[in-house]
């Protein structure tokens, strides 16, 4: 079976998110084991110079990093990635799973994004959108997208 952690920093505070969450693990379950994992997030002040937002993401890069399986296929997810259609991330899921990768990890930055440490460490950079999304409300988004691709690779029908 495959296993797929979801690995973020900070923890998630809104209960309509936290409902939205639990949903999409439980439909998840037939498909892979998925944990949601979090590291504590870096306070800093509301307007960070550019070193004070280099060095929050340089510790909640190296919280992230420690917590890395070895051998892990990693995907960053940062607006300077590639765009894939849903179509083209089920094509990818079943290619890795083709060759025995099916030990996958989707990291989202905290709300000043990634650390180059964990982008270049990635497997695979990608990009959403273009729109910037709430890094709380993109773990229900990428869940969403999670269940979306495994029914798309298993030539299931999607109505939700």
């Amino acid at each position: 079976m495959r296993h797929i952690a979801i690995l973020t920093v900070g923890r998630l505070k809104e209960q309509y998110l936290t409902a939205g969450v639990g949903e999409y693990l439980k439909r998840l379950t037939p498909y892979a084991k998925v944990e949601l994992s979090q590291v504590e997030d870096e306070s800093f002040p509301d307007n960070p110079s550019t070193a004070e937002r280099q060095k929050v993401r340089e510790k909640e890069g190296m919280r992230l990093l420690n917590r890395l399986r070895p051998g892990t296929f990693l995907v960053a997810l940062d607006e300077k990635g590639v765009s894939r259609s849903s179509e083209e991330m089920a094509g990818l899921l079943n290619e890795l799973a083709l060759a025995g990768r099916n030990d996958l990890t989707f990291v989202i930055g905290g709300s000043l994004g990634l650390s180059p440490n964990i982008i270049q460490r990635s497997d695979l950079l990608l990009s959403f959108s273009k729109l910037t999304f709430p890094h709380q409300l993109f773990r229900l988004i990428l869940l969403e997208q999670l269940y979306r691709w495994f029914k798309i690779s298993r030539g299931e029908p999607y109505h939700h």
